[in-house]
C-alpha cells in the first residue's frame, strides 16, 4: 500500500509588538551615573597605560645631549630636553591664544553691544505685538517706535533678521495708527514697511504688509488702492484664502459682481466658509449679477456662466425670469422676436423650479406665477398639460388656481376660467394677484353679458390697495 504523507503542521509565528514603557526619571539618572563611572574607569586605564609607556620609554634611557658654548660645556639628559621642548611648545601655544583673545576683546565688546541692542529690539517688537493684541494701541505704537529707534542706533550692524524686525516694527506702528484713526502716520510707516530693500530680506512679512494694506484700503472704501495692492502680491500669495477674501470684498466694493461671484465660488471650493454661508454668498452675488443685466443677451450670458447647481436654485431662476420679463415681455417697444426668445428662455429657466412646485413656499409660488404670467399666450401644449396637472394635484392652491384660470382665459375657455378664477378670488390674499383676478372676472362677465356681475367685479378690483 502506498503510504499517505502526513501533513506537516506549520506554525505561524506572529510578531507581537510590545508597547514601550515610559522610563522612570530615577532610572535615567542611575543610567547616567553608571555611564559616567564607566567613562572614568576607561580614562583611568588610559592614563595608566600612558604612564607605563612613558616609564618603559624613558626609564632606562641613558642618552644625553651635550651643548657646547665655548668655553663652556653642558651635558643634559635627553629626557629632560624632550620634556623642556614639550613644555615650551605648550607655553608658546598658551601665550599665542592669550594674545589672540586680547586682540579679540574689542570685537567681542562690539558683538556684546550688538546682541544687547538686538535683544532690546526683539523685546520691543514683542511688547508692541502683545499690546496690539490686547487692544492697547497707544502703548503698541510707542513700543514699535522704540524698536525702530533701537534698530537705528546701530545701522552698520547686520543681523540675520534685522530687515524682518524693521518691517514688523513699521507694520505694528501702522496697525496701531489705523486703530487710532491716524491715517497719515499709518501711510508713512506702511510705505516704509513696503520698501523694496526690506522686501528682499523678509518676503513673507512683505506679503503680510500688502494684505494689511488691502484690508485698510477696503475699510477706507478705496477700491482703486485695494486693487493696486492686490496686483502687487506675488502669484502664490494671491491664491491664498486671505487674499481671496480681500479680493471678494474689493470686488463687491467696486461693484464688480461677476468678479465677486467667481471669487466667492473659489472660496467655497476651498471651504473658506461654511456650506450655508457659501451658498448664501454665492446666491446673493448671482442675484445681483442677474438684476444688473441691461438686456436679454447680457442676462442670458450671466445665466450661462452660472454653475449647474446654481441654476437649480429657485431664487436664481425666479430672479432671472422676472428680469427677462422686465426687459422684454413687459416692454411694449420690444419686437415679437425678442419676446419669443425671452419667453423660451424663461420657460427653460423655470422648468426645474416647476418640477418641485409643491416644495416651494408661498412667496416663491407667488414669484413663479408672476414670472409665468407674461408669457401665458406663448405656452405650448407641454406646458399647458403641466399647469393643468399641477392644479389637479394641488386643487386648493390659490396660486395654481389663478395661473390655471388665466391660462384658460388665454385659450378662450371662458367657463373653466371663470370657475378657477372664482375659486382663487376666495383664497388669494395677495393684493396684486387678487386685483388681477377680479379684473379677469369682470372681463369674463362682460363677455357673457352679465353687466351687474361685471360692475361688481370692477368695483372689488378698484377697492383693493
Amino acid at each position: 500500500m502506498a503510504s499517505v504523507p502526513r501533513p506537516v503542521a506549520s506554525r505561524e509565528v506572529s510578531a507581537v509588538r510590545v508597547p514601550s514603557r515610559p522610563v522612570h526619571p530615577g532610572r535615567q539618572l542611575h543610567r547616567r551615573r553608571q555611564g559616567g563611572a564607566m567613562r572614568g574607569v576607561f580614562w583611568l586605564l588610559g592614563l595608566a597605560a600612558l604612564a607605563v609607556a612613558l616609564a618603559l620609554l624613558v626609564g632606562h634611557n641613558q642618552a644625553t645631549v651635550t651643548l657646547f658654548w665655548p668655553p663652556y660645556r653642558f651635558d643634559v639628559s635627553f629626557n629632560f630636553v624632550v620634556f623642556c621642548l614639550i613644555a615650551g611648545f605648550v607655553l608658546v601655544h598658551l601665550a599665542l591664544q592669550a594674545l589672540a583673545l586680547l586682540r579679540d576683546l574689542p570685537a567681542q565688546a562690539q558683538r556684546w553691544r550688538s546682541q544687547q541692542v538686538e535683544r532690546a529690539a526683539v523685546g520691543s517688537v514683542l511688547d508692541a505685538l502683545s499690546h496690539q493684541l490686547a487692544g492697547r494701541f497707544v502703548r503698541a505704537q510707542a513700543a514699535g517706535l522704540a524698536a525702530l529707534e533701537q534698530l537705528k542706533a546701530m545701522p552698520s550692524v547686520q543681523w540675520t533678521r534685522r530687515k524682518q524686525l524693521q518691517l514688523l516694527s513699521h507694520l505694528l506702528v501702522a496697525e496701531s495708527a489705523q486703530s487710532l484713526q491716524n491715517r497719515s502716520l499709518r501711510d508713512q510707516h506702511l510705505q516704509a514697511a513696503l520698501h523694496p530693500r526690506l522686501a528682499k530680506g523678509a518676503p513673507e512679512a512683505h506679503e503680510g504688509a500688502l494684505l494689511r494694506a488691502v484690508r485698510w484700503a477696503v475699510e477706507d472704501r478705496d477700491a482703486d488702492v485695494a486693487r493696486s495692492r492686490l496686483a502687487d502680491l506675488p502669484q502664490g500669495a494671491a491664491r491664498r484664502i486671505q487674499a481671496l477674501r480681500l479680493k471678494l470684498r474689493t470686488a463687491r466694493l467696486d461693484g464688480a459682481t461677476t468678479e465677486a461671484l467667481e471669487t466667492a465660488r473659489l472660496l467655497a471650493k476651498h471651504r473658506a466658509f461654511s456650506p450655508e454661508a457659501s451658498r448664501s454668498i454665492v446666491r446673493g452675488l448671482a442675484l445681483d449679477a442677474l438684476r444688473e443685466a441691461h438686456d436679454l443677451s447680457q442676462l442670458q450670458t450671466v445665466w450661462g456662466r452660472l454653475d449647474a447647481s446654481e441654476r437649480l436654485m429657485p431664487e436664481l431662476a425666479l430672479a432671472a425670469s422676472q428680469r427677462a420679463n422686465q426687459l422684454v415681455l413687459q416692454d411694449a417697444a420690444a419686437s415679437e422676436v425678442e419676446k419669443k426668445a425671452a419667453a423660451e428662455s424663461v420657460l427653460g429657466w423655470l422648468e426645474p423650479v416647476w418640477e418641485g412646485v409643491e416644495g416651494l413656499d408661498a412667496g416663491q409660488q407667488r414669484q413663479l406665477v408672476l414670472a409665468l404670467e407674461p408669457g401665458l399666450s406663448r405656452l405650448d401644449a407641454r406646458w399647458l398639460a403641466r399647469v393643468e396637472q399641477a392644479q389637479r394635484q394641488l386643487p386648493n392652491n390659490a396660486y395654481l388656481q389663478y395661473l390655471a384660470g388665466q391660462t384658460c382665459m388665454q385659450r378662450q375657455l371662458w367657463g373653466k376660467a371663470a370657475q378657477l378664477l372664482g375659486q382663487a378670488s376666495h383664497s388669494l390674499l395677495e393684493p396684486v394677484l387678487l386685483r388681477r383676478t377680479w379684473c379677469a372676472l369682470a372681463v369674463l362677465a362682460e363677455e357673457r353679458g352679465d353687466v351687474g356681475a361685471a360692475q361688481a367685479a370692477w368695483k372689488k378690483a378698484a377697492l383693493l390697495d
